[in-house]
């Protein structure tokens, strides 16, 4: 629970008040009730000592007036002890008058040798035999804390005793004593009103202390919320603040938190034209880059590293080096990491286990310890996707390959087409001069111009690949040119049996050519049913790779063979009988016009993914995941 400082400095003041008045409360109490339990002790062996002497001044009344025992027995000698006592008013008296006006005293009793009560305060004792009782001396030496529980605990009655003796003086015999008793209940009456005037006063004490601490606490700390209120305004950019106008020390923390505010200002404004520069080079960068400081946290991450890691860079900046390997990482070893301290590592491959059953992903893993006069600074961990740079040499020779051969084709289509068109004007004028008579040639002829008019197609298909087109861009959204382009080709998927998904994320637009991007991918399309003759699954995927948007094509048909992967993009190279081998090279050229990319994943008898990456006309909100869509070819679930 938290608390503010004025609740807290009220408190702490209650507390002391309270343990101070608690002590001496206590201290009071304490001294108190011993106090009333030895004088009801002192009490108790005053009384004692004047029954005594009462008693021995009735026994000699008794033998003044002639009476005395009626033999030696014990029972005649206790009977007449009994009856002089009880005839005796000045010693009934002075028990009646102890038992009814102290309020100590709860019981006198004079019992003989054997515990007989002769006679006593409570009428009911005469004549019995009368237990002794725990001495009141018990109580007296007794802690405070057992006063207590035997005082406010159930009533109990403590006895105060003076040895009862008989004959002359010189030579008495022990023949009695006289009990004098106290109970606590009476020591408790006595007691109570100075604990409820000692608690009361503990009370007040506590309750006062407590308004006076919240006043000067308040006063005291006013100041401290106007510079809390500084801070909150320089913490939220407000950095022209006016100090507090005090000569006291708040007057100069308020007026160094001013000087503090002015000194961020500059440094904010710094950092943030770094930051801004750090990450757009972050950004940029295929790698996954994390820096950690000398005690292996992260300071730095990439936005690449949750390619490798599957985790952002939000979620890793901060965290030791042993959180994010932890024993079981798989990298762990590769990276040389031991508790949160790396060790130098030049260059290693290593294989990461894919997801979900996905093929390894074999990535390369670099550590530099950076030191600084032989002082361990830190560390900058590298990885590096192995297999994205063999895909990006994959296309650069494929560019380079169609660059050429877009040069060569460009040349020999010009080459071949001024000779074509002269071939087809003297094959016209052939037709003419022909006697119509004569089947053979004529036929001969209609065999030459059937074939210069499929080479003038050929010709003009090398012209349509080569010719830069001029490209139309506009804002398209990709779900509904893939559902455009679907449609087209409806027809041979129900011919093929092939059943089409959808799963798309919201995405914001790009800006392309809707006809001729709409073109390649259907090229994908009727490749993809060509892969699954005896029908299956297309499923069309999007989603946001950071300022990119990816659209994946995925049938579960042949797959490409190891073999003819890396001629896959190159013009005429086809593996199906009739085909053209144009149609992917075209699709390749169209995306490389729309600065995206193409690259594609294989297995053989599993299925093909194409992925074509597009840049985003402009950024978009958190994504978050639309529609699931599969049909039978068409059908729609959500």
């Amino acid at each position: 629970m938290h608390l503010h400082l004025k609740t807290k400095i009220t408190l702490i003041v209650a507390v002391l008040v309270l343990a101070v008045v608690g002590v001496n409360s206590w201290l009071y109490v304490a001294t108190l009730t011993k106090q009333v339990i030895r004088q009801a002790d002192n009490r108790a062996d005053l009384v004692a000592q004047q029954v005594f002497f009462e008693a021995q001044n009735a026994l000699a009344d008794a033998a003044h007036e002639g009476q005395a025992p009626a033999s030696e027995n014990l029972a005649d000698l206790r009977e007449y002890v009994r009856s002089a006592l009880d005839q005796n008013a000045a010693l009934t008296s002075l028990i009646d008058a102890e038992v009814g006006y102290s309020f100590l005293v709860y019981e006198v009793t004079i019992v003989d040798r054997d515990g007989t009560a002769l006679i006593s305060s409570d009428s009911s004792l005469p004549g019995r035999k009368v237990t002794a009782r725990p001495p009141l001396g018990d109580l007296v030496n007794a802690s405070f804390i057992q006063q207590l529980r035997q005082i406010y605990g159930p009533p109990q009655v403590y006895d105060v005793s003076y040895p009862f003796r008989l004959g002359a003086p010189g030579r008495q015999v022990p023949f009695g004593d006289i009990r004098v008793a106290a109970q606590t209940g009476l020591l408790r009456s006595e007691i109570t009103p100075a604990l409820r005037s000692a608690g009361l006063l503990a009370l007040v004490s506590v309750l006062v202390s407590v308004l006076l601490a919240a006043v000067v606490s308040n006063a005291s700390l006013a100041p401290l919320e106007r510079i809390s209120s500084q801070l909150d305004h320089i913490s939220r950019g407000e950095f022209d603040q006016k100090p507090l106008e005090r000569a006291d020390e708040f007057g100069q923390v308020s007026t160094k938190i001013v000087q503090i505010g002015q000194q961020l200002r500059g440094v904010r404004e710094i950092f943030s034209t770094l930051r801004e520069n750090l990450d757009q080079v972050l950004g940029g960068l295929e790698d996954g880059l994390l820096l950690f400081t000398r005690d292996g946290r992260a300071v730095m991450v990439s936005p690449a590293v949750e390619h490798f890691l599957g985790a952002t860079a939000d979620h890793l900046l901060g965290r030791k080096a042993g959180e994010i390997f932890p024993p079981r990482h798989p990298l762990r070893a590769a990276l040389g990491l031991v508790g949160d301290e790396f060790e130098s590592v030049a260059a290693a491959e290593f294989d990461l286990p894919g997801k979900a059953g996905s093929p390894p992903q074999r990535i390369g893993v670099s550590v530099q310890v950076i030191t600084e006069r032989g002082t361990r600074m830190g560390a900058l961990v590298t990885l590096r996707d192995l297999e994205s740079l063999e895909r990006i040499g994959r296309q650069l020779q494929v560019s380079e390959r169609l660059a050429a051969l877009g040069r060569v084709t460009a040349g020999v289509a010009h080459e071949v087409k001024n000779p074509l068109n002269s071939m087809r004007l003297w094959l016209e004028n052939l037709k003419e001069c022909l006697p119509s008579a004569e089947e053979m040639p004529r036929q001969a002829i209609a065999v030459l111009d059937s074939e210069i008019d499929r080479l003038d197609s050929v010709v003009k298909r090398f012209l349509d690949f080569v010719r830069p087109p001029e490209l139309r861009l506009e804002e398209t959204r990709l779900d509904e040119l893939l559902d455009e382009t679907a449609a087209i080709a409806r027809p041979q998927l129900s011919r093929a049996g092939v059943q089409l998904e959808k799963h798309y994320a919201e995405l914001p637009p790009v800006r392309v050519d809707r006809p001729l991007l709409k073109q390649a991918i259907l090229n994908l399309i009727l490749n993809a049913i060509e892969a699954m003759p005896a029908g299956g699954r297309l499923t069309f995927e999007l989603e946001r790779r950071a300022d990119l948007a990816e659209i994946r094509i995925v049938d579960t048909g042949r797959g490409i063979a190891p073999e003819h992967r890396a001629r896959i993009f190159q013009l005429f190279f086809t593996t199906r009988p009739g085909g053209s081998g144009i149609g992917l090279a075209s699709a390749y050229k169209t995306v490389q016009l729309h600065d995206g990319s193409m690259d594609f994943d294989s297995e053989v008898g599993r299925g093909t993914t194409f992925r074509i990456e597009l840049p985003l006309a402009r950024p978009l909100e958190p994504v978050s995941v639309g529609s699931t869509e599969t049909t039978g070819p068409f059908a729609r679930k959500s």
